[in-house]
């Protein structure tokens, strides 16, 4: 009670953080928050080009809505995990990049992280609002489906916030944390359906003569969930189905558990370790 107090006596501060993230995210940047926009449409063209003409992976249509476009199925999932990786990659320096506030004065520490991800989560609204004029310029009305979306976005935001908690704290003792977590998002990425359709994962696959139920231990990734369930809301225009919505707040709120038990407990050394 006491920690949660803490935090909620820390508003303004938090808001002052992220306030000063969004407006130093592009400092001296001639095109400034045009970046934001420019770098997940740069990624959407080279992999429509590699992905959608050259490898001619295909496109599923939408059920209900009937659309069939590439580059705006890829965005569907490639914007919710754009917020994953710059969350998790701008948290890993939460508190190093701040070690002259942490010695000078207390405050809860976890405000640091949390900045970092509400500037991660502005930018992730923004690119979503010009996904959404892009669907509803190709009429998929995806106006209804925005508030199912904004729930999704509430939850990966607290899945977020957990992976971030343990990244800003470990980072703190283990400087090479920074390098493994690159290679690890790599191969996250390619395990996540946002350049494929989930269908091409096979259910069942035979592994040095074992049976493996492939697709059942791929869908425990919890971001092929967050990504179906963005698609299912603004490609498809339809419900996610309940059992993954039920499962995306069991995890998310799991990690953010872990996140502030492993946060709390590697704390007290802070100011030592910095």
């Amino acid at each position: 009670m006491t920690s949660l107090a803490e935090l909620s006596g820390s508003r303004e501060l938090m808001l002052s953080l992220t306030r000063r993230e969004l407006r130093g995210k592009f400092k001296r940047s001639l095109l400034g928050w045009s970046w934001s926009l420019i770098n997940p449409l740069a990624t959407m063209v080279i992999f429509t080009v590699v992905f959608g003409v050259f490898l001619r992976v295909t496109t599923p249509a939408g059920s209900p809505s009937g659309l069939s476009n590439f580059a705006l199925f890829l965005l569907c999932g490639l914007l919710p995990w754009n917020f994953l990786a710059n969350g998790s990659n701008g948290s890993m320096g939460a508190l190093v990049n701040n070690s002259n506030l942490i010695k000078k004065v207390y405050f809860p520490r976890e405000v640091l992280v949390g900045a970092i991800i509400a500037s991660s989560g502005v930018a992730f609204l923004i690119e979503m609002a010009v996904l959404t004029v892009a669907l509803l310029v190709v009429g998929n009305f995806v106006l209804p489906w925005l508030i199912p979306a904004l729930g999704l976005a509430v939850i990966q935001a607290v899945f977020v916030t957990g992976i971030g908690l343990m990244l800003s704290v470990v980072n703190v003792y283990f400087r090479d944390l920074q390098h493994l977590v690159g290679i690890a998002l790599q191969f996250w990425f390619y395990s996540t359906p946002i350049v494929y359709p989930l269908e091409v994962v096979p259910q069942r696959a035979e592994l040095l003569g074992v049976d493996v139920p492939v697709r059942t231990l791929y869908e425990l990734n919890p971001m092929v969930r967050f990504v179906e369930a963005y698609r299912d809301c603004l490609y498809h225009l339809r419900f996610p189905p309940l059992a993954d919505t039920i499962y995306l707040i069991a995890v998310s709120a799991a990690v953010l558990s872990l996140g502030l038990l492993v946060f709390r407990r590697m704390e007290p050394k802070l100011a030592e370790e910095l």
